[in-house]
This record gives C-alpha cells, sequence and structure tokens, in this order.
C-alpha cells in the first residue's frame, strides 16, 4: 500500500502513543483488513503435476517507528513513512499450526547514485533487527510476538555495516550524509529455533553465524578466521573457514537449515569473489558448511551447482542474479534448497553425502588456480558436487510472489514461502518525496502456502 494512500496517517497518528505490541497489532489488524493478492499472472504447466497456491495471508501496515519503540525505546526517531516489513528473510516453524518465527533483515536500505557511484542508504539507521513470531489467520498475517536483537550490555545491534574498506559505507535516506559504522551491525537473513529455546540466525556481513538467546540477547557470533572484527560488544568467535572472507558484498549467509541431530546447514547466497568479483559473477558453484553446536566448530562444506540462470528465470542471461536464498532440512541429511532470481524460483532436493565433504583441501585455499568458482565444470574436474532434483519450479506456480526468501515446511507436501518486500522501498532518489516520507512501493509481505503434487 502507498504510504500516501487515503486514511493511512490517520491510522498511523493513532497509533504512535505507544500501545502495548499486541494491542497495536490488533487495532492494525482490525482497520487495514488487508487482500490476498491475485498473483503476477504468469502461466505454465508445472513439471510435477501442477504444484498450486492454496492460502495467501499477508501482513498488514504497523508503522516501523510504533513497533521498534515498544521493543527497544527510543531507538527510531523518525520512521519516515515506512511500515514493518522486511520479515521475509527467513521463516521457520514455532509449533502450532499456522505459526512461525521469522526474522528481519538490516531494516530499510537502498541504493542511489551520486556522482555516478551508488551509495548505499539507510532511512531508519536506528532500527534494530528483530525475531519476530507471526501467526496465518485467513487472509491476514497477525504478528504474535516480537524479539529485539540486543548486544551483552542491551543495546540495539542495528543493521549498520561492520566495517570500514570491507562493507559497503552507510548513508542517509538521501545519500548525502555519511554515517558511522557499527561493529555491533547484523544483516541478518535465516533462521531456526533450537532445542532449548535459544535460536541461530545467519549474517550477511561477516559472512556469520550468530547464536542468540531466547531474549534476543547475542550470546557468540562466528565469523570467518582473520575477519578482525573488533569493538562488538558481544563474544566473537574466528571459526569460520578464511576463505569465506572472499564473500560478495551482501551475498553472504542467506539460507540457514537445522538438521535433525541439531546441526546446522548454512547457504553462501552466491558464489564467492574468487580470484576477483569478476569470477564470481560469472561462477555458478557456491558453497554449503555445516556446522556442529556441540563443537562449536564447521564440520563440513559442500560444493552447489546453480542451475543455468535463464533455466531459473528464462529471459535472465546475468548470471549473478542467481542465488540461494533459503535451505531447509527434509531429513537426516537432505535438504530442499531455493535457487532463485528475483524474478523467479526452483526448490531442489539434495542429499549431504559424506564422499561430498570439500572441507581443509584445496578449493579453501584462496590461492589455489584456478579456484573451485573459476571451473566452468567442477565435476569433471573431480569436485564432488552435490547431487539435485528438482521439487518445484515456483515460477510456474500461478500466485507465487517473486523474491521468495522463506521456505518452511508445513506437512510433507505442503509449503509456507514468504517474500522479503524491502520494507517497501526502491532504489533511487526517488523512494522519498520531497519532505522525506517513503514513496511507498506497493510490494506487501506475505505467506503464500504452496500444495505440491508428491510428498517431500
Amino acid at each position: 500500500m502507498s504510504s500516501h494512500a487515503p486514511g493511512r496517517r490517520r491510522v498511523r497518528r493513532s497509533l504512535a502513543a505507544g500501545l502495548p505490541l499486541a494491542l497495536l497489532v490488533s487495532v492494525v489488524a482490525a482497520g487495514a483488513a488487508a487482500a490476498a493478492p491475485a498473483g503476477d499472472g504468469r502461466t505454465g504447466k508445472a513439471r510435477t503435476g501442477d504444484a498450486r497456491v492454496i492460502r495467501t495471508a499477508t501482513l498488514p501496515d504497523i508503522p516501523l517507528g510504533a513497533f521498534s519503540n515498544r521493543l527497544l525505546p527510543g531507538t527510531v526517531d523518525d520512521d519516515r513513512g515506512v511500515d514493518l516489513g522486511g520479515i521475509g528473510s527467513d521463516i521457520f516453524p514455532a509449533g502450532r499450526t499456522g505459526e512461525f518465527w521469522t526474522v528481519t533483515d538490516r531494516g530499510p536500505n537502498g541504493q542511489i547514485k551520486v556522482a555516478g557511484k551508488k551509495r548505499r542508504t539507510f532511512p531508519v539507521p536506528g532500527f534494530d533487527p528483530a525475531i519476530v513470531k507471526i501467526r496465518v489467520a485467513g487472509d491476514q498475517v497477525r504478528v504474535l510476538d516480537a524479539i529485539p536483537l540486543t548486544t551483552s550490555s542491551g543495546r540495539p545491534v542495528t543493521g549498520l555495516p561492520d566495517q570500514a574498506g570491507r562493507d559497503e559505507a552507510p548513508y542517509t535516506y538521501d545519500a548525502r550524509t555519511p554515517l558511522s559504522y557499527d561493529p555491533n551491525g547484523l544483516d541478518t537473513e535465516g533462521i531456526v529455533r533450537a532445542a532449548d529455546g535459544s535460536f541461530w540466525l545467519v549474517d550477511e556481513y561477516g559472512p556469520s553465524l550468530v547464536h542468540v538467546s531466547a531474549r534476543g540477547k547475542v550470546l557468540t557470533r562466528y565469523v570467518p578466521k582473520g575477519l578482525q572484527l573488533t569493538g562488538a560488544d558481544y563474544p566473537v568467535a574466528e571459526a569460520l573457514p578464511s576463505v569465506l572472507l572472499h564473500r560478495k558484498i551482501n551475498r553472504g549467509f542467506e539460507g540457514l537449515a537445522q538438521l535433525p541431530d541439531g546441526d546446522l546447514v548454512m547457504a553462501l547466497q552466491s558464489p564467492l569473489s574468487l580470484p576477483d568479483a569478476d569470477a564470481g559473477d560469472a561462477s555458478r558453484t557456491t558453497r554449503l558448511l555445516r556446522f556442529s553446536p556441540r563443537q562449536r566448530a564447521v564440520t563440513a562444506e559442500y560444493a552447489y551447482r546453480f542451475d543455468p540462470v535463464d533455466v531459473v528465470d528464462p529471459g535472465e542471461d546475468d548470471t549473478s542474479e542467481l542465488k540461494i536464498s533459503s535451505v531447509v532440512a527434509v531429513g537426516r541429511d537432505r535438504l530442499l534448497v531455493e535457487e532463485r532470481t528475483d524474478r523467479a524460483a526452483r526448490l531442489h532436493l539434495v542429499r549431504l553425502e559424506r564422499r561430498a565433504d570439500i572441507l581443509g583441501g584445496r578449493w579453501d585455499d584462496d590461492t589455489a588456480s584456478p579456484s573451485l568458482e573459476q571451473l566452468d565444470d567442477p565435476a569433471a574436474a573431480g569436485v564432488p558436487v552435490l547431487g539435485k532434483r528438482l521439487v518445484v519450479d515456483l515460477g510456474r506456480v500461478a500466485g507465487v510472489p517473486g523474491k521468495v526468501e522463506g521456505v518452511a515446511r508445513v506437512d510433507e507436501r505442503t509449503l509456507a514461502l514468504v517474500n522479503d518486500n524491502d520494507f517497501g522501498m526502491s532504489d533511487g532518489a526517488d523512494a522519498f518525496d520531497a519532505r522525506g516520507r517513503l514513496v511507498d512501493s506497493g510490494v506487501e509481505t506475505t505467506v503464500t502456502y504452496v500444495r505440491l503434487p508428491h510428498r517431500i
């Protein structure tokens, strides 16, 4: 919904006074019931017997400032007309039917060109990433609870970049004024909940794996060896392979799965920039890593091969648009892996075979030539690439939104998908009006149930 829609500003004023979160959400839901989207009109026969959308629910408009300040008072002084969104970074079953844990990303952000160079903007720099518990109820997504992410001393982690020279420089909403880096900052993506009630998240900046208490306090952030992140107000452990230091900017870890034995599987969103950015952009080989919470160490690494970009998204010819955004455990050693662009996605079934482990070998040496990412056919070069089988082409299922970043299994034949609406933001100088208020993109956060013709 546009920020200039009739009546919206009146609703916003009535909520800004600081209601309890549950009451705030119920009032907004009652006054802004959203209709299910009709889909993007794409047609085509699904390979697996016509998977179909059976339910779509939409998150109603909730002012971001009111939401954030109820969790950590005073963190947002001006939300610039932005609503709560971005909770589509991932989705994980919460136990009860229709209930899920989700996580926001780093918050509203965009890009504006200044003197021919893109600058990363943070219109609400005080925003603190949060874990959000939701319920799918009819055609609405209701917020049941929210947990702010905090440092050891209780401060917000923020979503600002960590390190100058490694991460993009942050700017204000109009790209005119530099903002400070924050070593506590997290660009949170995947989420799972452990048996003890704590959470595990992945982050794109490090890239890193983050262990968070049930109340949102960062317990440990696991980062690549050699990252040398200093100044963080929580424990930082260099426990991941140093080759991950070559992650593409804004393309660190995005997918996270929890196997039945408690081990975690992290997916790099895109191939590493090895030996350089051009090689990474042209590559179709990314990596999955297995982490043992008991050993606090990576125990396996796997090479994963994308399909050609025009297979994932017909009409797209830019290989760098390929991403892994979600991985879901569906057995002791099996995963669903989502390959996507911003317009289309396909889910593959993958088995983590012991013989495919490449951890500690030549492909973790960043001086190896050619690098894993440079190989046109890794299997022919002797790399044990993970095998995969297509489960569903979501790009051929009418009613599935674009930019699906989170996937959860509801039952053996039903998936819940959540999209990232980027907080209603778009790139460019026109993202905000002359008063500095958001010109909403109209893209809503939705949870979409897809029924498959066969069991997973």
